[in-house]
């Protein structure tokens, strides 16, 4: 049992902003050497010199071949993967595109088992992979249909991956509104009006933070009695 990230390798897929920067900033100061990766080269760079990361490698982890040729050519086995969630894919069912909704499931289920599959063999023993969901999917409403699809798999494909990994560990956390770039792009003009909102009614009675992910993701990187489970990171979001 280890309560320590000292001396370990833990790789962030999706690490130059958001919850990934965030996560990779938090295992690096607990003493882990971070590898990270994004679609975006410049953004990537600037990250990975901020981090004081042991490595970084720019291309889309969607691409199964490119992800593959990462973990084969690392030097040895690493000891966590995060893997950071994509956008989520918000429309109506009168103006959905079905084609696009259905290349969306199928991209973020290839990712999720290309990326067990490799953990096989990629990660240690006791180490422990970790996707980033959601709970927005949980209350139906109308453009939610693909989210809560997703929101709804990934707990029960979680628990039959820490079966099917073990003694590698895999588990879920699922945030709600977190304040990232990517929201700001989602929201646009309404940003801060939602900010204002949840800091009224959340109990918390404050937003969520990237970084208040990223000490869940580490505590579960550490924590080696944890697997096959979701952990929600909400504020308690959906109390109200």
């Amino acid at each position: 049992m280890t309560q320590s990230l000292q001396d370990q390798t833990v790789v962030v897929l999706g690490g130059s902003a958001g919850i990934g920067l965030a996560t990779a900033k938090a295992a690096a100061a607990e003493g882990a050497a971070v590898i990270v990766t994004g679609r975006d080269h410049t953004r990537l760079e600037a990250a990975a010199k901020e981090i004081g990361a042991a490595g970084h490698a720019a291309f889309d982890s969607t691409d199964t071949e490119r992800l593959r040729e990462f973990f084969w050519t690392l030097d040895e086995p690493v000891d966590h993967v995060l893997v950071s969630g994509g956008g989520p894919f918000y429309a109506p069912l009168a103006g959905m595109d079905t084609a696009a909704a259905a290349d969306h499931v199928a991209g973020h289920l290839r990712l999720y088992l290309e990326m067990a599959k490799l953990a096989a063999t990629s990660v240690r023993p006791g180490g422990a992979v970790l996707f980033i969901g959601g709970t927005g999917g949980r209350r139906p409403a109308v453009g939610l249909s693909v989210v809560a699809l997703l929101t709804a798999g990934m707990p029960a494909l979680t628990r039959n991956l820490a079966l099917e990994l073990a003694p590698v560990r895999v588990n879920l956390i699922a945030p709600g509104f977190v304040d990232t770039p990517l929201s700001a792009s989602l929201l646009g003009d309404g940003l801060d009006a939602r900010r204002e909102e949840l800091r009224e009614k959340l109990p918390i009675r404050r937003v969520v933070a990237a970084e208040d992910v990223a000490a869940v993701a580490v505590h579960l990187m550490v924590n080696t009695a944890l697997t096959g489970a979701t952990f929600d990171v909400d504020g308690g979001q959906q109390l109200i």
